[in-house]
């Protein structure tokens, strides 16, 4: 579909609700964006409202959004069944993001027929993948998780954390992926929320390295989708143009790439789907409070007094945000209908989630005329 079709459409609807079911997790990631524990913290929506909840997704009319279940450790609710089934009732279809814990394993033959898919995180090779989720032996335990889930003949999804560490291992990242059958592989880009810290993350420039090299690693037949890196659409893009890219780290993830995989069987396709924060997207925390994404703490409403749909149709900000009223090079950028920046590290930067994104180097034709 159309870029500006798909947009259109996400003024009515989002593809995407995330919710986050629950604080409490047995993991103690570095990077953490919930900020989990150990136990669930008051004030966590309860079954009925939950179902409340759910309701008003259905209100959003046909097709409805996707219900992502996250946490924390969604499978550390007690009623997560009993809520999925009540979603798939309601015609909401549903995928799952757990923690990998012995939950996990044991809930696996009721989440058949109940899901759509799971999303198990690998944030690197086994020492940065340990370093960051905090627990030795949990490489193992992913990997084991990952070839159940697709014996088990479910849509899995493959989540990992662009960071210092797993930066360089991007390639042998995504072998291992395209290795272990997995079709979907999100690459999620660093925040400053949560217990995610600078010290983690990576420059604009490997930013821009890394979107280049997932542009060619969308060739091998795995797609690839990022969180907080909107431009690599406008990567996708450029480069399905005719444009090149050289960098002197791309060249090496670039190299390393056609090593493991040799070279690419299939053609680039240019298509884009242009979600954001706020605009194909939308958060609903544990206690009911709703945000423009997870990754964005700029308050709402909450979904215990007012329905999810007249907010995210009728906010202000996203209003303002799905009409491009942006700052910036990203509010003159001629990508910005299928990019747009992240909203959530412009807020993180500059306490302005209209701003432009820092992490994009890119500078737009406008800018350049303006200057």
């Amino acid at each position: 579909m159309d870029p500006r079709k798909l947009a259109a459409e996400f003024d009515k609807r989002p593809l995407l609700v995330f919710w986050e079911s629950t604080k409490a997790c047995p993991l103690a990631c570095r990077h953490c964006r919930a900020d989990a524990i150990l136990k669930p913290l008051p004030g966590e929506l309860t079954t009925w409202e939950a179902k409340a909840f759910l309701e008003q997704l259905a209100d959003f009319g046909r097709p409805p959004p996707e219900l992502i279940v996250t946490g924390g450790d969604p499978l550390m609710r007690l009623d997560v069944m009993e809520l999925l089934d009540y979603a798939k009732d309601l015609g909401i279809p549903a995928s799952l993001a757990p923690a990998v814990s012995k939950n996990l394993f044991e809930a696996l033959p009721e989440l058949r027929g109940r899901v759509r898919g799971v999303s198990i995180s690998l944030d690197g090779l086994k020492e940065a993948h340990e370093e960051l989720r905090g627990m030795p032996g949990i490489f193992e335990s992913t990997l084991e998780a990952v070839k159940a889930l697709v014996g088990a003949g479910m849509r899995v999804q493959v989540n990992t954390v662009v960071w210092r560490k797993s930066f360089p291992q991007l390639p042998d990242i995504f072998k291992l992926v395209f290795d272990l059958g997995v079709k979907v592989w999100e690459v999620f880009f660093l925040i400053e929320t949560g217990r995610a810290a600078r010290s983690l993350d990576i420059s604009p420039q490997e930013y821009e390295d890394a979107v280049q090299f997932l542009v060619d690693a969308s060739r091998y037949g795995v797609q690839i989708r990022t969180v907080e890196a909107p431009f690599y659409r406008r990567a996708k893009m450029q480069r399905a143009s005719g444009l090149s890219y050289s960098s002197p780290t791309y060249e090496k993830l670039a190299a390393r790439l056609r090593e493991l995989m040799g070279e690419p069987a299939r053609p680039l396709d240019p298509a884009v789907v242009p979600t954001r924060d706020g605009h194909g997207i939308i958060f609903v925390a544990h206690d009911g409070t709703v945000y423009p994404s997870g990754f964005l703490p700029y308050p709402l409403g909450n979904v215990r007094k007012e329905s999810i749909v007249r907010i995210y149709r009728e906010h202000p900000l996203l209003v303002k945000m799905r009409r491009g009223e942006l700052g910036g090079r990203c509010g003159v950028c001629e990508y910005k209908e299928v990019c747009g920046g992240s909203r959530a590290r412009a807020f993180a930067a500059f306490r302005d989630p209209l701003a432009e994104d820092p992490a994009c180097i890119y500078t737009p034709r406008g800018a350049r005329n303006s200057a």
